[in-house]
């Protein structure tokens, strides 16, 4: 019988036909791969299934990280990824159609949200409406400053992810979550969250593949967005103990994912 780390039966892991795998600490940290990692995506083509790449990281766009995954040796194009970039453009597009926006983000974001029709701005203008900010790895104090100017005034405040730090060779760096929360203390605001733990991603997926929740099983290294984003979308979640979360966490936490395995490598090997 398959089981996870726990001894918990997860059989009903064989009939899924769309696994959804969160990146940083979950298939790579930073640019190291892990191991087993190709022969996970291996197996879930053998036994039938599709895998897509779920990133709350939005300092790349889809395209950079179709370029960093294929240099990794995984097969994969642009209809693999799902990014919060991409998932704050749909927003946008939905709830604030045609209004200028403002980003504090990295080029590549603002050329992704550009891709999508949106007219972005970077320096503080009277016509934006929005202001979205994301994980900036360009970030300067002139950004901060600028960002600043723009919510003390009356726009909507967006961005594309809460995670408070990500996963790097030697350890963490800060990520737009810790961002916002230093934006907070100099404004007083606080953002709508796009990307994971809300359902837009999985859900987008979903209907973009015509597959139901109970086809999807949602992988991430994170309770308090991966495992809540699966959990709000209604699918099945595995916590892999390859990135931020503990197994204490994962056991004893608030969030609770339907199974825990070490890595990918072992969900490969109970799939065989």
């Amino acid at each position: 019988m398959l089981t996870d780390k726990l001894g918990k039966n997860a059989e009903r892991l064989r009939e899924k036909k769309l696994f959804l795998l969160d990146m940083d600490g979950t298939i790579y940290n930073e640019n190291r791969l892990f191991e087993g990692t190709l022969d996970f995506l291996s197996q879930i083509v053998a036994n039938g299934g599709r895998y897509r790449f779920l990133t709350n990281n939005s300092s790349r766009s889809a395209q950079d990280y179709v370029k960093k995954v294929n240099a990794m040796g995984i097969p994969a194009d642009l209809s693999h990824f799902y990014t919060s970039g991409q998932a704050a453009a749909f927003y946008i597009n939905s709830r604030y159609p045609g209004q200028v926006v403002y980003c504090m983000g990295t080029r590549s974001l603002v050329k992704e949200l550009e891709n999508a029709g949106i007219e972005v701005v970077t320096k503080p203008d009277g016509r934006a409406s929005v202001v979205l900010i994301g994980f900036d790895t360009e970030n300067t104090s002139e950004k901060i400053r600028d960002t600043c100017i723009m919510l003390g005034r009356d726009v909507a405040y967006l961005a594309t992810n809460p995670d408070l730090v990500c996963p790097v060779s030697f350890g963490y760096i800060p990520d737009c979550g810790s961002m916002s929360i230093m934006l907070k203390n100099a404004t007083g605001k606080t953002p709508f969250f796009i990307g994971k733990p809300e359902p837009i991603m999985v859900e987008c997926v979903l209907r973009q593949l015509g597959m139901a929740a109970e086809d999807a099983v949602l992988i991430g290294d994170r309770l308090y967005t991966d495992i809540a984003a699966g959990k709000n979308a209604g699918v099945d979640t595995i916590c892999v103990l390859s990135g931020e979360a503990t197994l204490k966490e994962a056991v004893a936490g608030d969030i609770c994912p339907t199974w825990i395995f070490d890595g990918v490598a072992q969900i490969a090997k109970a799939l065989k």
